[in-house]
């Protein structure tokens, strides 16, 4: 495991990133979702795709990565571009997983990989509406105490500055992103997904310009059971672009 020190608007980051396979040419680039970290990923895909050279990230604020202020996505790509530049990592290829797979899309990549990605907005369940509401209410009379009554289960424990991270990503969509992407996109999805629904999937292929989805048993976590098969359609989809 390594660190490097960046600057991005005043800030130091501390990012922490492991390198698999490091002789390959090729560069895979890995990033995680909401509240998880570069190791999951690493044991997802790391026994595959050994022709890539891998770069597991944990992205700001997660694992051993530092964020000293509140973030949006865009910052999130930003940090990470120069992350890339000041380590000579290229944009070959980028897979993303939920909130990662945001963070992808940004970065450009020859090859985008979206696995069960946020980026599509989705409207709030009426429940969850009055939570929102009730919770501003007591704010109001000063019982901001009781907020974790209140909020979602990938908010709680964070620190403030990732709390109003997380409060900003959750509603961003990024459907004109989607739209612009220029290349090639490769998206796979759990058919059981309640976090980022299979509705959202079909979302982002009718955006992309040049795009496939492939479906499989599970949840959001599907590919911790497929990481093989899709380690395999990878690899012929980026060994294919361009013919």
């Amino acid at each position: 495991m390594a660190r490097r020190s960046l600057e991005y608007k005043g800030d130091i980051f501390e990012i922490s990133y492991e390198v698999v396979h490091p002789a390959e040419k090729v560069d895979i680039v890995i990033l995680h979702g909401w509240g998880s970290n570069k190791g999951l990923m690493k044991r997802s895909f790391s026994p595959y795709m050994t022709g890539f050279r891998h770069i597991y990230i944990d992205l700001p604020g997660f694992g051993n990565s530092t964020a000293p202020c509140a973030l949006t996505s865009y910052d999130v790509a930003a940090i990470m571009e120069i992350f890339f530049q000041e380590t000579g990592i290229e944009k070959h290829i980028i897979l993303g997983h939920s909130f990662g797979g945001k963070v992808a899309l940004l970065l450009r990549p020859k090859l985008l990989v979206l696995v069960a990605s946020a980026g599509i907005y989705m409207p709030k369940p009426l429940v969850v509406k009055g939570k929102i509401a009730f919770f501003k209410f007591l704010k109001i009379f000063g019982l901001s105490k009781f907020r974790s009554l209140f909020v979602a289960q990938d908010a709680k424990e964070l620190s403030p500055e990732m709390y109003e991270t997380f409060k900003t990503v959750v509603n961003e969509d990024m459907r004109d992103e989607f739209a612009k992407f220029p290349n090639k996109a490769a998206l796979f999805w759990g058919r059981e997904d309640t976090a980022t629904p299979l509705e959202s999937a079909h979302i982002m292929q009718e955006l992309l310009k040049d795009a496939t989805l492939e479906v499989y048993d599970g949840d959001h976590y599907f590919f911790m059971k497929h990481a093989k098969d899709i380690s395999q359609k990878i690899e012929h989809t980026f060994l294919n672009i361009g013919k």
